[in-house]
């Protein structure tokens, strides 16, 4: 059967979709509205990081040009600035994570794709481009939800329990910021701090333009102390902008402001801040056109996550290697198509869903409990810890309180 595919968006499951069927050896087009030189001039898109299931892909796909140990880090600390004193305790992975700035992650992968054969079209997709893209390829991947290009995919509202942002976000590039060493005897990790009725923050070493720089990804709720940080402008008054920010740092994640050097923290550069909110949001995953012809959402497009517990690329990446083995196994690109990849996808992405959701709100007594009995064993934290590359391991273990009972219970590790 022919297998001609139009992959709109120029993300990491984009990328990842047309890297893994050009290995296949079937012709994909890649669609998108920015260069790789463009990148470099444009505002902070995220900050990502890459769990060590998603880098391994990265290694088959042969586009792993970060594969060095001064980059990645090793743990996640956990730190609750509770008012009768902080809590901090320490999770391991199996093996490291990384975060790398996607302008420059996507404009290498689009280089790698580009120098193997792959075309990539420049262009801005527009309502009415959509009927002649359907004709044009045998299946339409959409994997960026501009425009009409979402609001082709119903929204699930089963899957989707929020109406509004639950959190406001700020967050930026920064010098000055201690996040240990890559061979020290304080080795490189995330930190999730929590300000109760305030929100998080996870701090994350990330390479950027100019080398090893710390993100800080302040996921504010809404009411709170922090929350202001969402509308801060720093171009209006940069000095100003620092100075509010140290002092909330201060008050509500000193774990993280403890470890800086007020001399030298600040912006990376200017472009390093971005701001905003996102609604978490399932949708339907496929949608059909005249002449059984059909698009096939993927990444953002299928599922938007809060960036709370950091699942939304490493969900594209997962869910755009299932696509890319459906399509490659494929004898037709019909419903029973679609059922095959999200019979395939699903489970781990709806469980990285459903997981943030419930992080968005106020912890049950369970997960209070459960947070209490990781940070005095040492072995559920790792395994809590070595599950964000598995949410779907963390989902059966979390989606009720008597999983999570059941989970503190098998080593009798239920906290009283």
């Amino acid at each position: 059967m022919s297998k001609s595919i139009g992959i709109l968006g120029a993300g990491i499951g984009g990328l990842h979709l047309a890297l893994y069927l050009q290995k296949q050896g079937i012709a994909a087009t890649v669609l998108t509205d920015r260069a790789p030189e463009q990148y470099a001039a444009t505002r902070l898109m995220n900050t990502v990081a890459h769990h060590s299931v998603t880098i391994a892909r990265e290694n088959e796909l042969g586009v792993n040009h970060w594969d060095d140990p001064r980059v990645v880090y090793h743990h996640h600390d956990h730190f609750f600035n509770f008012p009768d004193g902080g809590l901090l305790f320490r999770g391991a992975f199996q093996r490291p994570s990384r975060a790398v700035d996607y302008r420059i992650y996507l404009p290498a992968l689009m280089k790698d794709f580009e120098d193997r054969g792959g075309l990539i079209e420049y262009a801005s997709i527009q309502d009415d481009d959509i009927p002649a893209l359907v004709s044009r390829f045998d299946l339409l991947v959409v994997s960026t939800g501009k425009g009409a290009l979402g609001r082709m995919f119903a929204h699930r509202p089963e899957l989707s329990p929020y109406t509004r942002p639950q959190r406001l976000l700020c967050v930026g590039l920064y010098d000055g910021v201690d996040h240990g060493s890559p061979d020290g005897d304080d080795p490189r990790g995330v930190t999730l701090s929590v300000s109760p009725g305030h929100g998080e923050m996870i701090v994350i070493p990330t390479l950027s333009f100019g080398g090893m720089k710390t993100a800080l990804l302040m996921e504010n709720i809404p009411g709170g102390d922090m929350a202001d940080l969402v509308s801060l402008s720093y171009d209006a008054n940069p000095a100003a902008f620092r100075q509010t920010l140290l002092d909330k740092l201060e008050k509500h994640h000193p774990h993280t402001y403890d470890r800086i050097d007020t001399h030298r923290f600040g912006l990376a550069q200017p472009l390093d801040l971005l701001q905003g909110a996102v609604v978490p949001t399932v949708r339907q995953s496929w949608v059909a056109f005249d002449g059984d012809k059909l698009a096939i959402a993927l990444g953002d497009v299928h599922s938007v996550v809060d960036p709370l517990m950091g699942q939304g690329a490493n969900m594209a990446s997962y869910a755009a290697f299932e696509l890319g083995k459906a399509i490659a196994d494929a004898v037709a690109f019909d419903p029973r198509f679609v059922e095959d990849v999200d019979r395939a996808r699903e489970n781990r992405v709806l469980a990285a869903a459903r997981w943030t959701n419930m992080m968005l709100q106020p912890p049950s007594e369970a997960m209070g409990r459960l947070i209490f009995a990781m940070s005095q064993d040492r072995e559920l934290c790792d395994e809590f810890t070595e599950n964000f590359n598995y949410p779907e391991r963390q989902w059966d273990r979390l989606a009720s309180d008597k999983r999570i009972h059941a989970w503190m219970d098998r080593s009798g590790r239920i906290a009283a």
